[in-house]
């Protein structure tokens, strides 16, 4: 695994199409580390942990999560630091955490190939909680390194969190700017109201988990070519 340096706080480890890993986040404050998102599995976690490691970066202090799709939060188990959250985040993990150690994780291998993959053998599939929850917006200084959690309304799911680490102008997304799974259907009304959120925000480089870092404007443009031939009426949604 690599990491690639973003700006002078910002890192961003590689993602992976086969086992759908997405790339996690690193923030370098003065006094806090803080990731985005915890990882596909606790052996996802440890290689980001190792790529740190080799980078000459601390592990981080805090942990927070963008959604709660398992790809994002199910190394959560094995991440250094307390894990940070929405309350609607932690609601799904909490449902899911309970089908799986009531009913085994079998489904949860049938949902997609490169779940098999990434819990193939060893099939151990671990569900924590959150240990911080926000409703709405959460502010932290990691020490001369502002940055902003607030929830946002999306295309791919109904518990989106962005990250904006202020100072450096990236805005983290998760896969905000998806479709839902598993068709990946782009509901065109969703998707303006994120791009018209993001459009006010002062940041530059824009970083979706599965794609490589944008300009701003370039998501912008994507995300709004999902509403043509012209942008839709939200008024009376």
């Amino acid at each position: 695994m690599n990491l690639r340096r973003i700006t002078e706080r910002v890192w961003l480890s590689d993602f992976e199409k086969e086992r759908d890993r997405p790339g996690i986040g690193y923030v370098l404050g003065d006094r806090w580390k803080l990731c985005v998102d915890a990882g596909h599995s606790g052996m996802h976690t440890m290689e980001f942990y190792a790529a740190l490691k080799d980078a000459g970066l601390p592990p981080p202090d805090l942990t927070v999560l963008t959604h709660w799709h398992w790809d994002h939060t199910f190394g959560m188990h094995a991440v250094h630091g307390m894990t940070i959250a929405s309350t609607t985040t932690a609601d799904h993990l909490r449902q899911i955490k309970n089908e799986i150690e009531q009913d085994g994780p079998e489904h949860f291998f049938q949902m997609d190939e490169s779940i098999r993959l990434e819990y193939a053998g060893t099939r151990d599939v671990v569900v924590t909680l959150p240990d911080l929850l926000f409703e709405g917006e959460m502010q932290l200084d990691l020490g001369n390194c502002p940055v902003r959690l607030f929830r946002c309304e999306s295309p791919h799911t109904d518990d989106c969190t962005l990250v904006h680490v202020l100072r450096e102008k990236v805005l983290f997304l998760g896969d905000a700017a998806g479709g839902v799974f598993p068709t990946w259907e782009k509901d065109p009304v969703m998707a303006f109201r994120l791009a018209h959120a993001i459009e006010g925000l002062d940041a530059e480089i824009c970083i979706r988990s599965h794609y490589p870092p944008e300009a701003k404007q370039a998501l912008l443009d994507d995300l709004y070519a999902t509403t043509s031939p012209k942008k839709p009426d939200t008024s009376k949604t």
